[in-house]
């Protein structure tokens, strides 16, 4: 076996190089070790007192939108509009994964439905009109009108209406899809946060019943604060407003923060929380105990809807009751944005400088570094480090393709510290001046504890066995 710190030194293009891609690419159903000088990650970070990627020129910016930018994360195309890079489709990925589990978890059964929608669908509802400027629109060659689905109430309730032998044995139907939706925004701003493309999961449920429909709302709000939870977000359920979605009960999964475009008040007991939005004039106390609310600010992560038959009773979405008559569904609706939420996690879990990532989700759980290319430890290190990691994805297999590489000996290992502790890599193992001792000792930095340990080989696959991958 090769040192490290060989195959790090090397040309791209050189022989022994070419003998790293045939040991970590080219057997097959083996993962290739990603290197960090590899990943099409283009890092903007601030070095020395440089600033990095802030944004567009005159663009209201964000903690989030800055750490995305300088971190190589998204890169701005068009005013709302963003390609995601690879780091942040892998992030996404393990966030749709767990978005699956909680779905499946409450009977959900995952579809993908048209982004463009019919005018005609959008007109029979009364929201072709109500959306306003918000709605994309076009028309296609034949003159037919269409729009760019922000959500797909129509289309899914249609969906549902042309199935003529639908029974009440057959539901309820949970029907959920995560796909990309469009919204023209008059001022897109904060990346992710506000923009005009993004991706989101939405699920539809069909029941015979409001009392039916109902315990849906509830099992679906559960998912979400199950969901939630998994990610270690401070996230609050209030009341909110039904919006141009409509139906008569509404809830919003709000993360506290500064940024946040929605004015919240909640009782310091958790009795209460609410959207402003929906108080009757000016409530100052909890309904329930009296205490005196109080407000700060959100950004909407998720949102809930019970909508009866709003939609159904317009395509005439019917089933075939237990008494064999057709009978409206009660239907609900339940969004959840995956690129919000990507992005707040990272505005809220951050610091103004290092991005800080649920760990369920980060891009890569684990990024070693080893020694600087002519140190005392270059050779041993790099080799006790090689070992390391196979060791560990022997042990750990679901661990061996959520690691990378930073394989930048040219640069100390402080810096490199550094540049790891701004990516948000939740664990980093370093081949430090203990990598020599006997045992070899390596140095781990645990991020998000805030927390460094010294640690044998053992220790480390201990440690690292505690660590969870969607």
């Amino acid at each position: 076996m090769e040192a490290l710190l060989r195959r790090c030194r090397l040309p791209a293009l050189g022989a022994r190089q070419r003998g790293i891609r045939a040991r970590h690419g080219g057997t097959p159903g083996r993962a290739r070790r990603p290197l960090l000088s590899q990943l099409f990650q283009p890092l903007a970070l601030p070095v020395g007192g440089q600033a990095g990627s802030e944004g567009r020129p005159g663009e209201p910016t964000c903690r989030s939108q800055r750490l995305m930018l300088q971190g190589g994360l998204i890169h701005p195309t068009s005013p709302g509009c963003y390609c995601y890079l690879p780091p942040t489709v892998r992030a996404m990925e393990k966030l749709i994964k767990v978005m699956d589990e909680e779905m499946q978890a409450v009977g959900g059964q995952k579809l993908n439905l048209p982004s463009l929608c019919s005018a005609e669908l959008w007109r029979a509802s009364g929201r072709w009109d109500q959306m306003g400027p918000e709605l994309f629109r076009l028309m296609d060659r034949h003159n037919h009108g269409y729009c760019l689905g922000p959500t797909h109430e129509e289309v899914v309730t249609e969906l549902v209406a042309s199935q003529s032998s639908l029974s009440y044995k057959q539901l309820p139907l949970r029907l959920y899809q995560v796909t990309r939706k469009f919204r023209d925004e008059p001022k897109p701003r904060f990346g992710l946060l506000r923009s005009r493309e993004f991706y989101m999961k939405d699920m539809y449920t069909f029941d015979t019943c409001e009392e039916a429909a109902r315990h849906t709302y509830e099992q679906v709000c559960d998912a979400y604060c199950s969901l939630f939870t998994r990610l270690g977000l401070p996230f609050v359920k209030v009341q909110a407003a039904t919006g141009s979605i409509g139906g008569t009960t509404s809830h919003e999964f709000q993360l506290p923060a500064d940024i946040g475009e929605d004015r919240l008040v909640l009782c310091p007991q958790g009795h209460f929380a609410a959207n402003v939005e929906t108080l009757n004039g000016e409530q100052t106390s909890c309904p329930t105990c009296g205490e005196k609310l109080t407000e700060t600010k959100g950004i909407e992560v998720g949102h809930t809807f019970y909508l009866g038959t709003k939609y159904s009773s317009v395509a005439n979405a019917v089933f075939c009751s237990a008494e064999n008559k057709p009978q409206l569904a009660e239907m609900g609706c339940y969004g959840l944005g995956v690129t919000r939420i990507l992005a707040a996690s990272i505005e809220v879990l951050s610091t103004e400088d290092s991005i800080r990532w649920p760990s369920l989700i980060a891009p890569f759980q684990l990024c070693f570094i080893p020694p600087k290319r002519g140190s005392k430890q270059e050779e041993e290190g790099a080799v006790l480090l090689d070992r390391l990691y196979d060791d560990l994805a022997e042990a750990l297999p679901h661990l061996a393709g959520d690691s990378v590489l930073d394989d930048r000996t040219q640069l100390t290992i402080g810096k490199r510290l550094k540049d790891a502790n701004r990516l948000g890599y939740p664990y980093v193992v370093v081949a430090g001046k203990r990598v020599c001792e006997d045992p070899p000792v390596f140095e781990v930095w645990n991020q998000n504890a805030g927390e460094v340990l010294y640690l044998t080989k053992e220790g480390v696959i201990e440690l690292l066995s505690k660590v969870q991958v969607p």
